[in-house]
């Protein structure tokens, strides 16, 4: 079965451009401001002003996709669908060859859990057509792609907005746009937009948005107990990578008591690289391997308040 979700691509309301995504999808965000300067990349990170800034009304869209496909499967599929349609590809990246966490961090992105970037596994596509110019983010969770739909229209225009067309009803036990109800259904959940330093247990300084959609979580649900699990990549010993990966999950821990929730609900313990996501092999496994990840450790969950 084909799932077709349909948004206006061109100025005209009568020409849509549809994209299938292969999979059942939901629209999880959709923001428009008009009079604004967003990127759309053309280039790589690289030190300096951002290359390809562009001025109108921004339209920012984002989906979850319930489906096994790969970021490259993803952005291949899109990709093809866009350049069917006449858009002329200005430039395309992968993780690494995007420049990475700096390279994210440009974008006009939506926020978790809304859309999720995974800084391991991300991929980029951006193109223009008629004056205007759109870019693609496709990244993935544990068992869900997320791609967001960035489009600059020249002038203060208010394009037609996405829309999901009709289908058959999803096969998602909650709302995707918020974390708790992700954790219910799958029982864990990737903190993803986490921070570490090479080899250093604390966080960055930031301001992380998972950690508070989580906190958020768990006022709402009083009587949830979580455990925060630390992983590694294959670097080192078992011994060194168990100790490292516990101390960043109790790093973790720390910022969700000083956001309120009390100690005693939280877990937070470490498994070093044995439970891999990814391979070792290549840099990019390695960092998707390097992650904290929050489980739902109540056998009962009540309903919120």
């Amino acid at each position: 079965m084909r799932f077709l979700l349909p948004f206006l691509l061109l100025s005209s309301p009568v020409a849509a451009q549809t994209f299938d995504f292969g999979a059942e999808a939901v629209q999880t965000a959709q923001e428009v401001e008009p009079d604004a300067t967003a990127l759309i990349a053309t280039a790589p990170w690289a030190a300096g002003a951002p290359q390809g800034l562009r001025d109108g009304t921004l339209e920012q869209t984002a989906w979850r996709i319930d489906t096994p496909q790969s970021t490259l499967d993803l952005a291949a599929r899109l990709q093809a669908q866009l350049e069917a349609a006449g858009w002329k590809i200005l430039f395309t990246c992968e993780t690494r060859g995007c420049g990475g966490f700096d390279f994210r961090y440009q974008l006009p992105l939506l926020n978790e859990p809304d859309m999720h970037v995974d800084l391991g596994d991300f991929r980029y596509v951006s193109a223009e057509k008629g004056g205007e110019a759109l870019s693609l983010t496709i990244s993935r969770a544990t068992g869900a792609g997320f791609v967001q739909l960035t489009r600059v229209t020249p002038g203060a225009r208010a394009p037609e907005t996405p829309t999901v067309a009709p289908v058959a009803p999803l096969a998602l036990p909650a709302p995707v746009s918020d974390l708790g109800a992700r954790l219910e259904a799958s029982g864990a959940v990737v903190l993803g937009d986490l921070v570490f330093a090479s080899g250093k247990a604390a966080l960055e300084p930031g301001d992380y948005a998972s950690l508070r959609a989580l906190a958020d979580y768990m006022a709402a649900r009083p009587e949830a107990k979580i455990a925060l699990v630390g992983h590694t990549d294959a670097s080192g010993g078992l011994a060194g990578n168990v100790a490292l990966s516990e101390a960043r999950a109790g790093a973790v821990r720390k910022v969700l008591i000083s956001l309120g929730i009390q100690g005693e609900r939280i877990e937070a313990k470490g498994v070093g690289y044995l439970a891999p996501r990814a391979s070792n092999l290549t840099p990019e496994g390695r960092t998707q391997n390097r992650r904290v990840e929050v489980m739902l450790t109540s056998t009962q969950v009540g309903a919120a308040p």
